[in-house]
């Protein structure tokens, strides 16, 4: 060769392409009412598949008037136009059976039930991050989406079981789940669920309008005009219906220029009081998603000085214009010199450590309230300087 080689490299600080948080994963039923309808249900929603849904409003009309497919797929219309990941379940010939198919199974290779929402990604290229089974979240059901969402970084939204305030209290006290934020009472009283299929969709709406950042609480519904049980709620006073839900880690209904969800705790456990709050945890996964990306393009490249800084700036930087959002309070990564030995570095095993703070809901306000008379002062100058 005689003349010039030019070999293109790429170092620097990169872009990251941030994945959406707003992705539904739907698990539901639906059968048409004339045997003869069934093979359109059948072709649009497969048993056990994942399918991806760009159109909410076009999906209901095909999802059968059966099962609750059509009516999760209708409120959850209401509140956004998200897309959803749909998978359609079975219905059993008892709860039990019904249970088991939508838990679903794998060997590895097939998925079945809401497990298949684990391979959505492979099938339909997203991934599900707000996770419910509106009418079909028994406790069983419920403890199973809890273990799928934390491998999908997800939150899952379900109704809390109960006929009143102290049977849903104790039914919270089933979980410990940092990944699960419980709703009651429901929002109709023809389809047990609404209330959670909503809350898919209004989740959605606020990732998409506000970000992650946001919890679900204190941000109007569209479509709800009523209530199943009556909560009395007082902005001013805790001794109420909703203060003792809400103490309990549910989140609840009021009427407050509307109808909105009110609570923004999940079933943390005492173990995780950091994690207690919705809004704590998607920031969480949305964080664990974007340092993915970051490290994606560096792995398995020469571990230099320079690409190692590379990829520290590259982080820093989208935590830098998290922090411009408003969507953190700050984050940083750290590269400690007691964590990586030589013969770590060596290994191709370098160590980082991030730290970061979420953006906390201002749930309660300290106002104090004095009386005083200091405005008095004066009195007599004011009246004679009055015109």
């Amino acid at each position: 060769m005689h003349g010039l080689t030019i070999t293109e490299s790429a170092t620097g600080v990169r872009t990251i392409a941030r994945r959406s948080m707003a992705v539904i994963g739907l698990i539901a039923t639906s059968t048409a009412v004339a045997p003869e309808n069934q093979g359109a249900i059948d072709a649009a929603f497969p048993l056990d598949t994942p399918v991806l849904v760009t159109s909410v409003d076009a999906a209901a009309g095909k999802a059968g008037s059966a099962g609750t497919l059509k009516a999760a797929l209708e409120a959850i219309g209401d509140e956004a136009s998200p897309l959803v990941i749909v998978v359609r379940v079975a219905e059993g010939e008892d709860q039990a059976e019904t249970d088991a198919n939508v838990i679903g199974t794998t060997d590895g290779n097939v998925y079945t039930g809401l497990q298949a929402l684990l391979a959505a990604e492979t099938v339909v290229g997203k991934r599900p991050r707000i996770i419910g089974a509106p009418g079909l979240d028994t406790q069983e059901v419920v403890a199973e989406m809890v273990i799928a969402a934390r491998k999908l970084r997800g939150m899952v939204y379900a109704s809390a079981i109960g006929d009143d305030i102290a049977e849903v209290t104790t039914y919270r006290d089933e979980f410990s789940a940092r990944e699960l934020m419980l709703l009651w009472p429901d929002s109709s009283p023809d389809f047990a669920g609404d209330i959670v299929a909503r809350t898919l969709g209004l989740r959605a709406r606020i990732d998409e309008e506000q970000g992650w950042h946001k919890t679900v609480s204190n941000v109007p519904f569209y479509g709800v005009t009523g209530v199943t049980r009556n909560v009395h709620f007082d902005l001013l006073d805790n001794d109420t219906d909703a203060g003792v839900l809400n103490d309990a880690q549910v989140t609840t209904i009021i009427r407050q220029s509307g109808y909105r969800l009110w609570g923004n705790r999940t079933t943390a456990g005492e173990d995780t009081p950091e994690f207690s709050f919705e809004s704590a945890v998607r920031t969480s996964h949305a964080l664990q998603d974007i340092i993915a990306a970051a490290v994606l393009p560096f792995l398995d490249q020469p571990m230099t000085v320079a690409r190692v800084k590379d990829l520290m700036e590259t982080v820093n930087a989208e935590f830098r214009q998290l922090v411009v959002e408003g969507k953190i309070m700050g984050a940083e990564i750290l590269f400690d010199a007691d964590a990586n030995t030589p013969e770590q570095l060596a290994a191709g095993r370098p160590n980082f450590r991030i730290q970061y703070t979420p953006v906390a809901p201002m749930e309660n306000p300290q106002v104090s309230l004095v009386i005083t008379d200091f405005y008095y002062s004066g009195f007599a100058d004011q009246i004679a300087n009055a015109v």
